[in-house]
């Protein structure tokens, strides 16, 4: 069989070490629009903050292309399928034919049509965050564009480094699909004292080399203007090939389009009427895409993923999952808001059942929520102890002591303490070491401090040092 992967990114790096993982003789051959190997786009915030390098948001090393079989095609963007004959053309000419065909196409930044927008910098890609690094080293101040998940990382990011920063937002509220309107508040309000200036409810109408100008002609100055207004599906590519394309590439159960032979995953592809933008639910297609063509569970299915948004800013620690928009009207809703310490929780409960939840500011409480949310099993009666662990003899699932075999640690690649402390006892004695066998922590990163806190309980517990 031979197998031909259109896009390097996140989703498609993880399909070929997946369908590597299952069978070592399919031809695999990966085509990157980018020159960079795989890296780890969620973590590209950290790249603009400082506290990671290129190489330390790597998810493979340069060697294991070839130590396993895969040719990669680097720089070299395909640029029409033929599905007649089975080929893809990519841009050097070159004519390639395939047996199964899967897009990873991802997305690209949505760069509003506004006069100047050529002056600014959009915050997508690894080349766009060195673009945007080297631009603050002679910048006074910055204007970012778009108060959204990866807006808000951008702009803590740069004023992390001592640039001045101006959000612009063109909703009433901050990160407004994952939060209401006194989370987006209180957001802006710890940002605020970071260093951020929020304007929300104001829209860009020009970039001059001086600033951004707002459809109201107030000037905001900045001699750096960094675009994060979204992102759209990458499926031209598709659509020239007559697949069938709605918001994202249409699929099925499988992750099949509807020619039999060609698959999509990730942000390009649109499952049951969703287009999902987090790694998680691209990582979870991949898995069941590799099982399918390899043949090792030809019943795998994909059947949709329970979405927890987690924002990786220095200083904020914000996670939001289900839906966190509903009223008393239509749900329980149990809220906690302290607005002089940054902290805001909601939980939003059906039938029992956790549906939706806000944490804002530090909680012990993240950890029990997300398994909560994920496995959407019934909640105990004492709904303050869920907001607050520990103040009423709750437990505190964050707790390696406490915490079942069962609880799934990582979500972005479904780690769970079990499989942590098997990898543990099989000698895996550190972060990295866990890190390799298991590949937690390698997705939004978030589950570090929990992993570190498991494998440091478990040398504890035997007396050996971590």
């Amino acid at each position: 069989m031979r197998l031909i992967v259109i896009g390097n990114g996140m989703a498609g790096a993880r399909l070929v070490s997946e369908v590597r993982a299952r069978d070592k003789e399919i031809r695999v051959t990966v085509f990157g629009a980018e020159t960079w190997q795989p890296y780890n786009r969620v973590l590209l915030s950290n790249v603009l903050a400082g506290s990671s390098g290129p190489d330390q948001v790597r998810l493979l090393d340069p060697s294991w292309y070839g130590e396993h079989g895969v040719e990669a095609v680097l720089g070299t963007p395909v640029v029409q399928i033929d599905r007649e004959t089975r080929t893809v053309i990519a841009e050097d000419g070159r004519r390639v034919p395939y047996d199964v065909l899967v897009l990873a196409t991802g997305s690209s930044a949505v760069v509003p049509p506004i006069p100047g927008v050529e002056r600014a910098i959009p915050f997508r890609t690894l080349d766009d965050c060195q673009e945007i690094l080297a631009a603050s080293r002679t910048s006074s101040r910055a204007v970012v564009v778009g108060g959204g998940l990866l807006g808000i990382e951008a702009a803590r990011g740069l004023a992390g480094r001592g640039l001045p920063v101006t959000l612009l937002h063109l909703a009433g509220h901050l990160m407004e699909r994952q939060l209401d309107a006194e989370a987006g508040l209180v957001l802006g309000e710890t940002l605020a004292g970071l260093g951020v200036e929020i304007r929300t409810g104001v829209s860009a109408a020009e970039v001059l080399p001086e600033g951004v100008r707002l459809a109201d002609g107030t000037l905001v100055e900045g001699d750096l203007v960094v675009l994060a207004c979204g992102v759209r599906p990458e499926t031209e590519l598709a659509a020239q090939a007559g697949l069938e394309v709605r918001r994202g590439v249409v699929v099925d159960d499988e992750l099949r389009t509807d020619d039999p032979a060609v698959f999509a995953i990730g942000e390009c592809a649109e499952h049951d009427g969703v287009v999902y933008g987090l790694v998680a639910p691209a990582w979870e297609q991949a898995a069941v895409v590799a099982d399918v063509i390899t043949g090792t569970a030809k019943d795998a299915r994909y059947r949709g993923s329970r979405m927890v948004t987690r924002l990786k800013a220095k200083s904020v620690e914000l996670a939001a999952m289900g839906e966190t928009h509903l009223t008393e009207e239509h749900a329980e809703v149990v809220r906690f808001s302290h607005r002089a310490r940054g902290t805001y929780r909601k939980l939003v409960i059906r039938e029992g059942r956790l549906v939706g939840a806000i944490l804002l500011g530090e909680s012990a409480a993240v950890g029990t929520l997300t398994q909560l949310f994920d496995r959407g099993g019934p909640l105990p009666g004492d709904r303050a102890g869920l907001l607050f662990p520990g103040a009423g003899g709750a437990a505190v699932a964050d707790s390696p002591v406490r915490m079942p075999d069962s609880a799934k640690v990582c979500q972005c690649n479904n780690v769970t303490k079990g499989q942590i402390r098997a990898c543990w006892e099989s000698g895996a004695r550190d972060v990295t070491a866990v890190a390799a066998a298991t590949r937690a922590t390698t997705g939004c990163g978030t589950c570090r401090d929990a992993v570190e806190g498991i494998v440091g309980w478990l040398c504890e517990q035997e007396g050996v040092s971590a």
